[in-house]
């Protein structure tokens, strides 16, 4: 059960006031001291104020220990050789249940550092669990954050919430603003620019994606096909396409206007909307069920992608049910394969 928020407060402030006792023997050496070297450009970027949806925040310093909440903010400094004191612990696509995603286990490697207290988040951000860490800034440009979450967290240390909405921060941006807090925003745009170029060299072994009008299905209960719902234009794995030059069809564009949610959901009898659509993609199970029923259902196997056979769902208990979501490690890790299973869905339009 979670605490009432003015104790969770409380509790935050007495972790703190005890952080050097709690932590000082139980964080490893790499990640209590793990920030790269400062640069004479990053310090000078501080105090650093950024705004973001749910406030203004101003990091007095470069940090030194650098915290992070929700999904795929750690990649972010740990792209640029800075390990977390504490990130959020993997909870979907980790096969091997360590708590970590193979390409956030590979980066860890690689840098020769072990791994970073694991905040588990099954019921909520556990603010105990970061104030512990003592961090000098929070990241979580990346994020569902509430406004009682982001003021809690802030009271801990200077938190960097999203831009505009919850879950709808595009990979860009969510290195550009994790970066910048860390002072080490000329280095996150050397990042994009070398996903960029990795994403290009990908996309152009598969012509045939270019142009091709897509949509990202949310998970959908094999047990009821009744509805199909779907990502919209403001969620990431939607605008992703576009990196892999592929367009959104009219269908998803528009019912995308009238809202700010991330996803929407479509009645079976209102399937025909999505005639648009020349590849479907979404999230799967393993044994191939949920595309099973989608193919034998009176309505959805009318949908024209399914019809021809022009879809792919993705496996969602595998590192590879991340791939559709673009972060800035996993890009790398699964951009092949997934687009080469977007290609070969490509490869059934006429």
């Amino acid at each position: 059960m979670k605490r009432p928020p003015s104790l969770r407060l409380i509790t935050v402030a007495i972790a703190l006031l005890m952080g050097i006792v709690a932590c000082g023997s139980s964080q490893p050496e790499q990640a209590r001291d793990s920030a790269a070297a400062p640069t004479a450009s990053g310090d000078a970027a501080f105090p650093l104020t950024i705004k973001h949806a749910l406030g203004t925040t101003t990091i007095p310093a470069k940090p030194t220990r650098v915290a992070t909440v929700n999904w795929a903010n750690h990649e972010v400094p740990l792209a640029l050789g800075v390990v977390p004191v504490g990130m959020a612990k993997a909870n979907f696509g980790d096969d091997d249940t360590d708590g970590l995603l193979p390409w956030v286990a590979e980066r860890l490697k690689e840098l020769n550092a072990p791994a970073p207290v694991l905040f588990d988040e099954t019921d909520g951000i556990d603010f105990e669990a970061v104030a512990d860490t003592r961090p000098d800034v929070i990241l979580a440009a990346y994020s569902g954050l509430t406004q009682q979450d982001y003021d809690t967290l802030n009271e801990i240390a200077p938190t960097i919430a999203y831009p505009d909405a919850a879950w709808a921060t595009p990979w860009r941006e969510i290195i550009r603003l994790n970066s910048k807090a860390i002072g080490l925003a000329a280095e996150g745009e050397r990042l994009i620019g070398d996903i960029e170029t990795d994403i290009k060299a990908a996309v152009a072994e598969h012509p045939q994606l270019k142009g091709k009008s897509i949509m990202f299905m949310t998970h959908v209960d094999p047990n009821d096909v009744s509805e199909i719902g779907f990502y919209t234009t403001h969620d990431t794995r939607t605008l992703f396409f576009e990196d892999l030059g592929l367009t959104i069809p009219g269908s998803i564009a528009e019912a995308s206007k009238g809202t700010d949610k991330f996803a929407l959901t479509r009645s079976a009898e209102q399937i025909d909307v999505f005639d648009d659509v020349d590849i479907i993609t979404g999230y799967g199970d393993e044994k191939g069920e949920l595309l099973a029923k989608i193919r034998k259902d009176p309505l959805l196997s009318k949908i024209p992608a399914v019809e021809r056979g022009s879809i792919y769902l993705l496996p969602d208990s595998k590192p590879l049910g991340t791939a559709a979501n673009p972060t800035p490690l996993s890009i790398r890790y699964v951009l092949k394969d997934y687009v080469k299973a977007l290609a070969e869905a490509a490869d059934k339009v006429k």
